[in-house]
């Protein structure tokens, strides 16, 4: 664990990537993460411009920062860059994370897919083995899900996203891992009934303010809809979902913070207490 009490040296430099960024709850949760643990670290967010990644993590790590958090769209880009890639990214084919080791190079892991499980199965107490699981969107954070969803054993698996081929390079991509779960790739137009038990929406529609078009029979009165985006108000999938009569729906803040948390404790070496912060992050979206 990283000394907790020299203040003599400057802080830790730790930092979020995307583009956009500006609406990043990440700062403020990993603030948190560091009053809570008495950690010596500041967080900040950063947005680079398409295709500027390499640049920018080049930079990050001269300017000796020690790791970041990977979002849209880059995080296929961390996956080619880093120098190496632990389990979970490389099964993921995609970072989320990564840590700066001494020596300078870039280690690369992927914490989305232990987030989402976790808020979804301990948060919200969703039972996710056995059950008809739609997973929407194929890009980064969608590769970063799949193999921790199969882990749960659901019934089935089906993958929709606007670019088929794109859906069905992700299901061949974890065929072997899928064991004896059927998992499936079709477009979204070509989505029907019958109804999901779990709906994840993991498109970077809602972060635009855009509603995806699906068919209302997706949805019956058990169906629970997650949607990986978060914000002040329901998201327009959430909307949608309710509308259909969704026994539940969920934004994906418990899901940010649970991967935040999982970053810090491959940063920091302890893990945050993550409740407190889920309520303090809803508050301050409320304010």
């Amino acid at each position: 664990m990283t000394d907790l009490f020299d203040f003599n040296r400057p802080p830790d430099a730790y930092a979020v990537v995307g583009n956009p960024v500006g609406h990043s709850q990440s700062p403020f949760i990993h603030t948190c993460f560091a009053e809570q643990t008495g950690q010596h670290m500041v967080y900040e967010a950063m947005c680079v411009d398409e295709g500027g990644f390499p640049q920018a993590l080049g930079n990050f790590i001269a300017s000796g920062g020690q790791g970041l958090n990977i979002t849209i769209p880059f995080k296929q880009d961390a996956w080619q860059v880093v120098d190496e890639l632990g389990d979970r990214a490389r099964r993921a084919g995609a970072v989320n994370t990564i840590l700066v080791r001494p020596d300078g190079s870039a280690f690369g892991d992927n914490t989305d897919g232990v987030g989402l499980v976790r808020d979804l199965t301990v948060n919200q107490r969703i039972r996710l083995d056995g059950v008809r699981i739609l997973l929407l969107g194929a890009g980064g954070t969608a590769r970063g899900v799949v193999g921790p969803l199969l882990d749960q054993r659901p019934g089935a698996l089906m993958i929709a996203n606007r670019n088929v081929e794109r859906a069905e390079r992700l299901v061949a991509d974890f065929q072997a891992d899928a064991g004896s779960v059927p998992i499936e790739a079709c477009g979204l137009s070509d989505l029907h009934g019958p109804a999901f038990d779990v709906i994840i929406n993991a498109t970077a529609a809602s972060l635009q303010g855009e509603a995806l078009t699906l068919g209302a029979d997706l949805v019956s009165a058990t169906t629970v809809a997650y949607d990986m985006m978060y914000g002040s108000e329901p998201t327009p999938f959430m909307v949608w979902a309710d509308a259909q009569g969704a026994s539940a729906t969920s934004d994906g803040l418990g899901m940010l913070v649970e991967q935040a948390a999982e970053s810090f404790l491959l940063w920091r070496g302890v893990r945050p207490e993550t409740g407190p912060v889920i309520e303090r992050v809803r508050w301050r979206l409320a304010g």
